[in-house]
């Protein structure tokens, strides 16, 4: 059953690509993400909610339209007393209604400060929309080159295999000849089935890699299909020091949410202001003992709350602590992007170094392996020197997958950091 394993690690790595007609590519894989987020469907939803809010505010603006209607059925009717006499004013039962029109004509700025707090609040939401697509973007650019990689080291794994079978064949020649010890032999064996190890955990990681994927894109978890890699290796950015933060979408949500704090502590200082209207009303009361029944009368006037204890001044005290909070927050998101900016040029630099070590390393480790090999059947080298070479390289292979790996995560981040994934 062992001998079998090759063949299927080949099988598999033809059922997680080239036997599949569908191809996937990573910006087919990110339009998936996008429309499938869950997520995102729910940061859009606040989006919505915050631009509600602004026609919220803004409908203060426009006149208040009411109308009131009922019967009412009392006990007895309202009277009034002359000495031993009473005279009844109003009908026991009666219907009534009442309509108005209520119109700020001046308030100090309050219904502007609100429509504006609103207004910047909504770009907040939109802002940290686009924060939420870009930290998805990371980790689908992050699974789809992790399923790449995790192929390459099913080959690897693979390879390494059939290296070592031809191993353990040449050692189990050699010692049926007499030549090597059964120590030789026993090496040879062990380290095949360490090596079938290997091709399993790679396995694994493909297979896990395609859950993760498709739970990113919203397919089910049994999708596979042909990734294609073909982005060519990313180029070392040119900004350093001072990157552009300026599409970044948390940064720029937060600048708005600062913008919305500054017209909060505004209307905030405006709330023993007085407040300037015109009222239209008609009211009307079903009463066979007066004469004028609808009441309808026009206002002009105002308004202001003279006194409600500590409540105006804890207020603007909570909307200027509000402010100062989100300001701290902003400077702090701002070195947070910046360092993180950092650290992914840095990794970015380290891995596109690593390739090019790696790159000449392999072709050192085939040409170490062939000249170890030859040795060993020559009865010059020894068993532990093939399977150490074998080693080398092999592990040589890996670190080359992953430094690509690496590298195209680190140019994502990159582009993460300063919001241009």
């Amino acid at each position: 059953m062992l001998n079998l394993l090759v063949p299927l690690a080949l099988f598999f790595l033809a059922l997680t690509g080239v036997a599949q007609a569908e191809t996937l590519t990573l910006r087919e894989a990110l339009d998936r993400a996008t429309a499938t987020s869950r997520g995102l469907k729910s940061a859009s939803r606040d989006v919505e909610i915050a631009r509600e809010q602004v026609n919220v505010a803004r409908s203060t603006k426009l006149p208040r339209i009411d109308l009131q209607g009922g019967y009412v059925a009392q006990a007895k009717a309202q009277a009034f007393k002359f000495g031993a006499a009473s005279q009844e004013t109003q009908d026991p039962r009666y219907p009534f209604f009442n309509f108005s029109i209520y119109q700020t004509l001046y308030d100090f700025g309050r219904t502007s400060a609100n429509e504006a707090m609103a207004r910047l609040r909504g770009e907040a939401a939109a802002y940290s929309y686009s924060g939420n697509q870009q930290d998805l973007f990371l980790q689908v650019v992050q699974a789809y080159y992790g399923i790449l990689t995790a192929q390459k080291l099913v080959q690897a794994a693979a390879d390494e295999v059939v290296q070592m079978e031809s191993h353990q064949k040449t050692a189990q020649a050699l010692f049926d000849e007499g030549v090597v010890t059964r120590n030789d032999l026993l090496q040879a064996e062990v380290r095949v089935a360490s090596s079938r190890q290997n091709v399993l955990s790679a396995q694994n990681e493909v297979a896990n890699g395609w859950l993760f994927l498709n739970y990113l894109t919203g397919a089910a978890p049994d999708y596979r299909a042909e990734l294609k890699d073909e982005a060519p290796l990313p180029q070392l950015p040119d900004q350093q020091g001072n990157p552009d933060l300026g599409r970044r979408g948390e940064i720029a949500a937060l600048k708005a949410v600062v913008g919305a704090d500054e017209y909060a502590v505004k209307e905030a200082k405006t709330s023993h202001y007085p407040e300037f209207f015109a009222k239209f009303g008609v009211d009307y009361l079903a009463n066979s003992k007066v004469r004028e029944q609808a009441i309808t009368a026009a206002t002009v006037g105002f308004k202001v709350n003279l006194f409600d204890g500590p409540a105006s001044a804890a207020r603007v005290r909570q909307a200027v602590q509000a402010r100062s909070r989100d300001e701290e927050r902003l400077r702090d998101l701002e070195e947070r992007t910046r360092l993180e900016y950092g650290m992914a040029v840095n990794d970015l630099k380290v891995a596109d170094a690593r390739i090019k070590v790696a790159e000449k390393a392999i072709a050192q480790g085939i040409e170490n392996l062939r000249i170890t090999k030859d040795r060993y059947q020559e009865h010059v080298g020894t068993a532990t020197e093939v399977v150490d070479a074998q080693t080398l390289l092999t592990k040589t292979r890996t670190d080359y997958y992953r430094s690509v790996f690496d590298l195209q995560v680190a140019a994502a981040r990159v582009k993460r950091a300063t919001g241009e994934l």
